[in-house]
């Protein structure tokens, strides 16, 4: 029996229906469509491990393998493109700083160990605790607390050229306004662009690098075409890994919430029965990141520019993303590439990390406005309040050599005092709990009508 079972004449979309995941296009159609999904995943996913400074083709390699693993987990029933997770940024940067490389790996590690256990336990009893582990409120601020405790990095790559910085902003913004369909969501990756050229056209290529002597220009002429990924091995023995790991622990719940959001959204477009594998879907990124974290790539998640591309074309054939997969491989393979993205100049990164930082907050906001959290509850408004403080403020709380940051205690802060405050309050019948989503007044999305 074929894994695949061609849709109508394996050229067009019937109208009104989706090709599914156990269906395909005929292969040509199939294989440009999964190159189409690179494509929407290459400008967040290269951006991850620039920012941070991990290889770019290891991050590639894995992000490809990553998807494969993912279908092989899922049973090829759940369409998804695993690229670098955006919530890895401030975790890995500090990690990196205060510890090295290696425990920022070992942190990544952790994560996806801990993701994988969650999923065997969302298979076996359902998704049910996690809800009221993490209800609305408490899940939108941790999602805008990991954006905007970025901030500072984003203004430090700006204000090295601000110019250019500013350019490459205002061309994402443009790119983001001006077109729709594809084109519009791709429009980091177009914006980049733009910024390069404009950082190229003011010399930045031709700048001598003092530690290597060479100029990016030269680094890039020189790069071979075909070559293997650099690897990496996480470091368990150091004695600054275990303080580092605890900064990562917060991005499990962001990789859960991405993970929950996508296969509902991809039930939504094809067959409620996809729900079904949320636990599979956990699982399988859990190992996708772990293997990243063992080999010096970045740490994964399911891609919303992908979930874009298919909501845009009907296709939810999970043959177009083992295409996808093996195409981010075979693409890993040229140092060329990867020294082309490392090239890209801090005024570049800048501008789009300002763009970027801000969108991840306005995720989580976007968590409170969609289940209609209510603000005139106590608990709600301090739930949401300290922990975007200590998050943008960057707190943090040091001892012996353990360090705990802005994202850990923003965490723990709006995990202590949704819980704590709403038993208080209800024991004491004071009416400062949530009290649920508000009521809505006239049709959402809309202007009232009279």
């Amino acid at each position: 029996m074929p894994l695949w079972t061609l849709h109508g004449n394996g050229r067009t979309v019937e109208p009104g229906r989706v090709v599914a995941p156990g269906e395909r296009l005929n292969w040509p159609a199939t294989i440009a469509m999964g190159a189409q999904h690179v494509v929407a995943m290459f400008g967040a996913t290269f951006l991850v491990p620039t920012i941070t400074g991990f290889p770019v083709s290891t991050t590639l390699f894995f992000s490809g393998l990553g998807t494969l693993l993912f279908l092989l987990i899922t049973k090829n029933r759940l369409p998804s493109y695993l690229g670098s997770s955006f919530a890895f940024i401030a975790p890995v940067t500090a990690a990196t700083a205060s510890a090295g490389m290696g425990s920022a790996l070992a942190g990544i590690v952790a994560v996806g160990v801990l993701l994988a256990v969650i999923g065997l336990v969302v298979q076996f009893a359902g998704l049910g605790w996690v809800d009221k582990l993490m209800p609305p409120v408490v899940a939108g601020a941790i999602v805008a607390l990991i954006g905007f405790n970025l901030a500072p990095t984003a203004w430090s790559s700006f204000a090295t050229d601000a110019l250019t910085a500013t350019i490459t902003l205002a061309a994402v913004i443009l790119f983001a306004v001006l077109f729709k369909g594809f084109l519009g969501r791709i429009s980091i990756f177009l914006g980049v662009i733009v910024g390069y050229i404009v950082a190229v056209a003011r010399g930045a290529l031709d700048v001598v690098n003092p530690a290597t002597g060479m100029s990016p220009a030269q680094t890039i002429a020189d790069a071979d075409w075909l070559g293997v990924p650099e690897f990496h091995l996480p470091d368990f023995a150091s004695g600054g890994t275990w303080s580092a790991i605890a900064m990562f622990l917060p991005v499990v719940l962001v990789l859960v919430a991405e993970n929950v959001g996508h296969v509902r959204g991809v039930a939504t477009m094809t067959d409620n029965s996809v729900n079904q594998h949320t636990g599979r879907a956990l699982i399988a990124d859990g190992a996708a990141t772990t293997l990243a974290g063992l080999g010096g790539g970045s740490g994964t998640t399911t891609y919303g520019e992908n979930i874009g591309v298919m909501a845009a074309t009907r296709v939810y054939s999970t043959a177009v993303y083992w295409v996808a997969g093996v195409v981010a491989i075979l693409l890993a393979f040229s140092p060329k590439i990867g020294a082309v993205f490392n090239s890209i100049p801090a005024g570049v990164l800048g501008g789009v990390t300002t763009a970027l930082y801000g969108l991840i907050g306005i995720i989580g906001i976007k968590i409170w406005v969609d289940n209609r959290v209510d603000f005139s509850r106590p608990v709600n408004q301090y739930t949401a309040a300290v922990a975007l403080v200590i998050g943008i403020a960057g707190f943090a709380m040091k001892w012996d050599g353990f360090e705990l940051g802005g994202i850990v205690l923003g965490t723990v802060a709006a995990l202590v005092i949704y819980h704590l405050g709403n038993l208080i309050a209800r024991a004491r019948k004071t009416g400062a709990d949530d009290g649920g989503p508000i009521p809505a007044v006239g049709p959402l999305g809309g202007d009232p009508q009279d």
